[in-house]
């Protein structure tokens, strides 16, 4: 007998049967990435559905009830790999349904990710009436060498994040350079400094770009201590963030700042990189490939078919 019981907030005996759930499902699926302490950013906050059965956590199930920037309301949910194949999947998906207010009739105001997009998350998706709607590709580079120096355009100048005074210019381009993009978008000078108390943050690795003193672009860099679903024992780099200004579109400054991240990340010892790029960026994709990265994996985001 599994019992689904919902929460606006996890107390920390919680959140630690959470992340060792998580855990497990990592070590089975590659997926997902589950930090050194506490949950991923994405899961706090939102709705929390756990399902225990007696004194054991075996699924779990996360709502984001703010929504991504286009209103979308975007859910999770992962069964422990010894309870799978027993319908817990499909009671949490019933679960998120309901309590997105996506039920018959309602359209596609769920969305719903798949972490490595495993052919058994694809056939329960599709019972319920979900389809494909966005791919996130996960791309990842061996760097035997160092990255070529990169070309910086013309009065443009490349320095180091400063925390305390570099928050608001770089919320500003970001919210420019990825206006269409559904999460990062909204991210806010408080998200970015919330962000600096974790532990993987270097503001020597987040690199930004001026022009006339006025921020035109940035690259922010992150290292994995070892990433998710990586076999080789060492830790990983990865480009978390590129953004660059519109105007300051087709200077080549994009492949500059990816450059000199990787070249940071080589300097630092790293071997290896990571990066994740929606898979219709044709133009992004392009250029990593022309630099070295080849298709890791991807996770997959789930519409529901209006009158589903």
């Amino acid at each position: 007998m599994v019992d689904v019981a919902w929460y606006r907030t996890l107390n920390d005996e919680h959140l630690e049967r959470v992340r060792q759930l998580l855990l497990a499902v990592c070590e089975v699926d590659g997926r997902p990435e589950v930090p050194d302490h506490g949950l991923p950013a994405e899961f706090r906050g939102g709705m929390h559905a756990l399902a225990t059965a007696g004194n054991e956590l075996v699924g779990y199930a996360h709502l984001n009830t703010a929504g991504d920037a286009f209103g979308h309301q975007v859910g999770e949910l992962f069964v422990r790999p010894d309870h799978r194949c027993r319908g817990l999947g499909h009671r949490l998906i019933v679960e998120l349904t309901r309590h997105a207010g996506a039920t018959e009739g309602s359209g596609d105001r769920l969305r719903l990710w798949a972490h490595g997009n495993l052919p058994a998350a694809a056939v329960l998706a599709a019972r319920h009436g979900f389809v494909p709607v966005r791919e996130l590709r996960r791309m990842r580079l061996e760097m035997a060498t160092e990255p070529p120096a990169p070309r910086v355009p013309g009065g443009v100048r490349l320095r180091a994040f400063r925390p305390g005074s570099d928050e608001p210019p770089v919320a500003r381009v970001n919210a420019r350079a990825f206006s269409w993009h559904p999460e990062q978008a909204a991210l806010t000078a408080e998200d970015i400094a919330a962000t600096e108390a974790e532990e993987w943050f270097d503001p020597d690795g987040f690199l930004l770009a001026e022009r006339d003193g006025t921020l035109v672009g940035f690259h922010w860099t992150k290292v994995h201590k070892r990433a998710a679903g990586d076999t080789s024992g060492q830790p990983m780099g990865e480009i978390y963030v590129i953004g660059v200004d519109p105007e300051a579109h087709g200077g080549g400054l994009g492949k500059a700042l990816t450059l000199a991240g990787l070249r940071y990340l080589h300097q630092s010892g790293l071997r290896q990189a990571m990066l994740y790029v929606e898979s219709d960026n044709t133009a992004a994709v392009a250029m990593y490939e022309r630099l070295g990265f080849i298709p890791w994996d991807s996770d997959v985001q789930y519409g529901r078919r209006p009158g589903s």
